[in-house]
């Protein structure tokens, strides 16, 4: 990969673990993956040497994997280990999770033991109230406020959906269990008022909960922060996006080695005669914010 974009970027947004800047061309934005992580039950961050790198890389290979089964994205290609090019979308106040197995919060609200096996995926909206505060919403909040239309919500369904199916697949292949993830979704506006939904912001074990399907236990636990780089590089290892040797070592990143692993880009998304449906409608009088 290339090293780090050089021209002077505008910072657009400021996350917990990722930095979103303005692009080179407009419409682009420059998508920055750190190393923070957030504890558990403290709200405080701690730095997680390598963590950024292999969650850039694991979210631009899903992306991509999305994108070939007619799901479109805002990922277009990464620009070296820890930063990727990406459509600058219009941000919706909510999240949508994808639950197959009960675990954590959900088996707690349920009642249900944890590592249960739903009768069915089951999904649920959250309404991002702080940085990394969601609340669990139901498809009415979203239409009183009017944060999206059932034309919309129809759609995100069913894009969650098959991302689920497809993921689902791909995790088992190599013997792991997705138990839930969180999507995100934003909007893009063609140049005749015609509405695209693309998955937004990352897919990464940042927003997902996996499992071995061996032993059914999580690769990385609430209180195992110091292990966690550790588990990323494995799913990471096992989707072949690193070499078996792997990038961290000790708590220390390769940067030779990350630095010169592929590039990995979306091709579909990048080509120009490529069509994708829209939902035909034409822009609100008020836009959400751009991320």
């Amino acid at each position: 990969m290339t090293g780090m974009i050089k021209f002077r970027r505008s910072k657009l947004q400021q996350g917990q673990t990722k930095t979103l800047y303005e692009g080179a061309e407009p419409n682009l934005g420059i998508l920055s993956f750190g190393d923070s992580h957030r504890i558990q039950n403290h709200g405080d961050f701690k730095e997680i040497s390598g963590k950024g790198i292999l969650n850039n890389r694991i979210s631009a290979h899903l992306m991509t994997c999305l994108e070939s089964i007619g799901l479109p994205t805002h990922f277009l290609k990464s620009l070296n280990m820890r930063e990727q090019e990406i459509r600058l979308l219009e941000t919706l106040p909510f999240v949508v999770r994808v639950r197959n197995i009960a675990a954590g919060s959900f088996a707690n609200r349920m009642g249900m033991d944890d590592g249960a096996i739903l009768p069915r995926p089951i999904l649920e909206f959250a309404f991002k109230k702080s940085s990394g505060v969601y609340n669990v919403i139901t498809d009415d909040h979203i239409l009183a406020f009017q944060w999206a239309d059932t034309y919309e919500l129809e759609e995100m369904v069913t894009m969650a959906y098959r991302a689920n199916d497809y993921m689902n697949g791909l995790f088992s292949a190599i013997g792991l269990r997705l138990v839930d993830f969180t999507i995100e979704f934003g909007r893009l506006w063609g140049e005749n008022g015609e509405l695209y939904l693309m998955v937004a912001d990352e897919l990464s074990p940042d927003t997902m909960r996996l499992w071995d399907v061996k032993t059914n236990e999580q690769l990385y636990g609430k209180d195992t922060e110091a292990k966690m780089v550790e588990a990323y590089q494995e799913i990471a290892i096992r989707m072949g996006l690193v070499p078996r040797e792997g990038v961290v070592k000790g708590g220390d990143v390769n940067e030779k080695l990350a630095s010169d692993l592929d590039d990995i880009e979306n091709i579909l998304a990048n080509d120009k005669t490529r069509k994708i449906r829209s939902i035909n409608r034409t822009p609100p009088v008020k836009g959400g914010t751009r991320g």
